[in-house]
């Protein structure tokens, strides 16, 4: 059973840095994508960030770029999103989600996605 899990939100000041984590367990595949979506309060679920987990190609929002940053553990069932000098436009709930088909590169498009954590709140105050 695939099973994501991500943790590491809170509440924190605008220009603050926060770090999130997923665990992710259950995959029968070597080959699949991770990624990291949010939804702002009253917004539809955007795209943050995302990795290819066999060649590690990654790519980022605009809104994101150079603020953000997507790693993943050296056991590669964890996936992180950095996240610095925060706005309170970051305010969100972030979740970790999986690509299972190997064959598509790398996407930023929710409907690639076949599972989803729960999600963790981000809330940056102003």
């Amino acid at each position: 059973q695939v099973l994501l899990v991500e943790s590491g939100g809170g509440l924190v000041q605008a220009g603050d840095s926060l770090k999130l984590s997923c665990a992710a367990s259950g995959f029968h595949f070597n080959h699949y994508h991770l990624g990291w979506f949010r939804r702002a309060p009253g917004k539809e679920r955007e795209f943050v960030a995302a990795i290819d987990w066999a060649d590690g190609r990654i790519i980022y929002a605009d809104s994101v770029k150079g603020r953000f940053i997507v790693s993943r553990g050296n056991d590669k069932k964890t996936l992180f999103l950095q996240m610095s000098s925060l706005k309170p436009e970051d305010t969100a709930d972030y979740y970790c989600a999986a690509d299972t088909l190997y064959t598509r590169p790398v996407s930023n498009a929710d409907s690639d996605y076949d599972y989803w954590g729960k999600g963790t709140q981000v809330i940056v105050a102003s």
